[in-house]
């Protein structure tokens, strides 16, 4: 609930407040809904299987949940590489920023995640709707991860667990060095800054992003590019930080850190007590 209301509120602020409607906040906007939607395609089902005890799920809503939560994690990493570009430019070429990231091509940034997403994501998954899968239907974990759906199966599974590898290294690492390098010459911009106080500024309006670029990636890494030596209990505890620390996190990370949404917050605030004030005189 905390982690619905609170991406919620970060889109109604945003599109709410005429002083957020930059390409920061516009893919900021996007990332919220992409953590609404990667919460509610496994927390609901998840939340239902502890409080009624049925701890069973159709193969079709396994393989859907399946797809769904790896396209909608591929597309976010993709679109924090694009958060990481926009940073890059706002700050290395102020001057140009309107120019270079106008809306039409913040549009089409957008939709290059999309697309690489899907694409990322489509193959492995016919790949693991093409298995066989024999007595094997126990999966340990709290929700249909393509990892365990491969390992169930009865058949040579080499090719896709290779598929999978190599799209998940694609995506992490891909993204992963684009946001790097962005980072790299946005400290080192930073760093030949004039005044302490520009520095501050500077630095106040990516380190939000920082910080969540850290725990996405961080998890990631371990459950989709390691060893398969790693035990399933440490997979689900990591699992857990992907699915709902990070999402319940990234409203006050964008909040609190970012201080033109702690204006608009505050704004908003002041705006529906007038309101209500004004309700309650009448």
């Amino acid at each position: 609930l905390v982690i619905l209301v609170g991406n919620l509120l970060i889109i109604a602020l945003i599109l709410s407040d005429r002083d957020l409607h930059r390409p920061m906040y516009f893919f900021l906007c996007n990332l919220s809904s992409l953590e609404i939607f990667i919460t509610t395609s496994i927390i609901p089902k998840t939340v239902a299987s502890l409080l009624m005890g049925n701890k069973t799920i159709s193969y079709p809503f396994c393989l859907t949940q399946c797809y769904f939560y790896s396209l909608l994690g591929n597309i976010e990493f993709v679109l924090l590489a694009v958060m990481s570009y926009d940073r890059y430019v706002a700050i290395c070429y102020p001057l140009r920023y309107p120019m270079l990231m106008n809306s039409q091509f913040c549009v089409q940034l957008l939709s290059g995640s999309w697309t690489a997403g899907f694409l990322a994501t489509i193959v492995p998954t016919i790949l693991v709707v093409r298995l066989p899968f024999c007595n094997a239907n126990r999966i340990d974990h709290f929700f249909c991860d393509i990892v365990l759906l491969i390992k169930l199966s009865c058949a040579d599974t080499r090719t896709v667990e290779l598929v999978s590898f190599m799209n998940a290294s694609l995506i992490l690492f891909g993204s992963l060095i684009m946001s790097a390098m962005s980072y790299i010459y946005i400290i080192n911009t930073i760093l030949r800054l004039p005044s302490a106080s520009s520095q501050n500024k500077a630095f106040s309006t990516c380190s939000s992003h920082f910080t969540f670029v850290i725990l996405a990636y961080g998890s990631c890494i371990f459950l989709y590019v390691q060893p398969s030596t790693h035990k399933i209990s440490y997979n689900k505890i990591v699992s857990l930080l992907n699915t709902m620390v990070t999402p319940l996190m990234s409203p006050f990370i964008f909040s609190l850190r970012n201080e033109q949404m702690k204006k608009a917050l505050k704004v908003g605030l002041k705006r529906n007590v007038i309101i209500s004030r004004k309700c309650f005189s009448f």
